[in-house]
Order: C-alpha cells, then structure tokens, then sequence
C-alpha cells in the first residue's frame, strides 16, 4: 500500500486574514486588535493576514504594532495596495520584517508556501495568454498581479524538495485574479500528477473580497473575505459614517464596510480536511444589493464550513 503523507501529520491550527486596509478604515487598528485576540485565544500555531494591510510609513506602526502582540508566530503576504504611495515590495519586506517578498516555512508535518503575487509582467509573461482582466487593479496603476518567470522557478524547485502537503498562501487569486493563474494553477497539478499524490492541497488568497472556494483538478482555491469591507467604487458612493470621518479616510465612502471584522481560524487535520471556523457581521448602512449592485459572493461574512480532501 502507498505511503499516505497524511498520516504523518498533525493537526495545525492558524487565524488568517485579509485586507485590513488602515489606509482606508477608520477603525482598522481595532479590528486588527480582536483578531489577534481572537488567535490568542485559540491558542493558534501561527497566524498569517494576506495583504492589504498598510503602507510601511511612521504614521502606521501603532497599527502594525498590534500584529507583534500574537503569542505565536506571525506571517505576512504582500497586497498590491500595500505598495501605495509609491512604496516598493522591499520598504515592506523591510516593514513587517519579512524573511523575503516569497518564502516558505515547514509545521507539524506541513509545508506552507508564501507567495508575491505583485510581480511586474516580463517578456516571458507577455507571450503568455491571459484570461483574467481585473478591473479594480489594471496594469496602468501599476498593480501587475502577476507571478514572474524567476518566482515561478523558485516555487517549483520549492514544491519539489518537499516530502509534505502543500498549503500556499498569496494576496491574488490564481482562479480569478492572478494574470500568471494560469501558469501557478498548472504548476500545482503537475507537482501532484509527479508526486503521485495530492501533495498541493490548498491555496488561500485574500484581494477579491469575497467569500468563496472552488475545487479545480482537486486542489482547493479559498477566497479569505476582507476584514473590513467590500469596494463598490464611484457609481455607489455613499457617506457611511460622519462628515469628520469621511474628510480623514476619503476613501471609506467607496466601500460598504462591515460592522465586525472578519476572519476564521483554520484547522488542517489529519487526512488533509480543512475545517474553517469564520465570522458573520452585518453591512454598515445599506447593502451593496440593496444600491444596484450584483456582484457575485458579495457578504459580511465568512461562512464556516468544512473541505474535504479530494479522493
């Protein structure tokens, strides 16, 4: 009988979330405050947010200071939007003392895989047909969302040295939002289809503000909704909180926010089930249905379910 890599590991549990945004919220620092709470609570083995969580400037550092109160270890993904004002990707290595833009750690018989899903399009990728437009983070902006050529080649030799499942975690979707998707996508199944085993099992990603998954060739793609809100942009304008708070976070009135924070402690178990223990809230003022808006899996929540492990 095959070995089965599962059985070697060990229930880890982790609190994830995603962006933050305290460029943009009022009141991120207190939502980012009952995460870390809610993780020291749970005794979780590591926690790990994914991106969009703030530019790396003086006036945030009571914010990012609240990250380094988890009683565990603590690990970042970069968002596009951290790369506002003109910041790079290595002022927020720098910031959150990051061991690189994309790196890797092993747990309790589990290999985690951390992404930069920010990469600049390079000649390589430019040959390559892209089937994802992204129209909150188009390239003009300078947001890429893209997996370049010499990360690409790092995280195939990384998939190959290792002997155990795979959770990755990056800030864009290589279902929706990734413009390499595609390729990242490819890359997984064929390190499961050379290992002879679901080595790939699941990857997490944050930036769409939804809550979602789907299964694609049996790897599992896990859409991890924003802590704070959901972007509705200029047709839905709408002052949601005061005058005062609308004049020092402009921003907000383009966002429906939720009235909690959202996040969910995961639990990978024995076997390769993923069981997501999340949080429901509410919209603060009218919902983004309510304004004409249809966006598909549009919620103040993450809903808490369970995932198998494919067959």
């Amino acid at each position: 009988m095959m070995h089965n890599p599962y059985d070697q590991t060990t229930n880890v549990v982790f609190g994830i979330c995603s962006d933050v945004h305290q460029d943009i919220m009022h009141d991120a620092s207190r939502r980012l405050q009952v995460f870390v709470d809610s993780a020291n609570a749970a005794e979780a083995d590591f926690s790990i947010q994914l991106g969009d969580f703030c530019m790396p400037k003086r006036e945030n550092r009571s914010f990012s200071d609240i990250w380094k109160t988890l009683e565990r270890s603590g690990y970042h993904v970069l968002g596009n939007h951290d790369m506002d004002g003109g910041c790079t990707r290595e002022q927020n290595v720098s910031y959150l003392s990051m061991t690189g833009r994309y790196y890797s750690f092993d747990m309790k018989g589990w290999h985690f895989v951390v992404l930069d899903g920010n990469d600049p399009l390079n000649q390589a990728d430019q040959g390559y047909p892209h089937t994802v437009t992204d129209p909150l983070n188009p390239p003009e902006l300078g947001y890429q969302c893209n997996i370049a050529e010499d990360q690409l080649m790092w995280l195939r030799a990384d998939l190959e040295a290792t002997k155990l499942p795979v959770v990755v975690f990056v800030h864009q979707s290589p279902e929706l939002s990734l413009l390499s998707g595609e390729r990242v996508r490819t890359l997984f199944e064929t390190t499961n289809a050379h290992a002879g085993w679901q080595k790939v099992l699941a990857c997490f990603n944050g930036h769409d503000h939804i809550d979602h998954e789907v299964n694609i060739n049996g790897i599992w793609y896990i859409h991890i909704n924003s802590m704070s809100c959901y972007w509705l942009g200029e047709e839905y304008i709408c002052e949601r909180y005061t005058k005062e708070i609308d004049k020092q976070f402009p921003l907000i009135k383009y966002t429906a926010p939720y009235k909690d924070p959202l996040y969910a402690m995961v639990t990978l178990e024995v076997g390769g089930k993923i069981s997501i223990d999340g949080v429901r809230s509410d919209w603060v003022g009218s919902s983004p249905r309510e304004m004409g808006h249809r966006g598909k899996h549009v919620s103040p929540c993450i809903v808490s379910r369970i995932l198998h492990h494919p067959e």
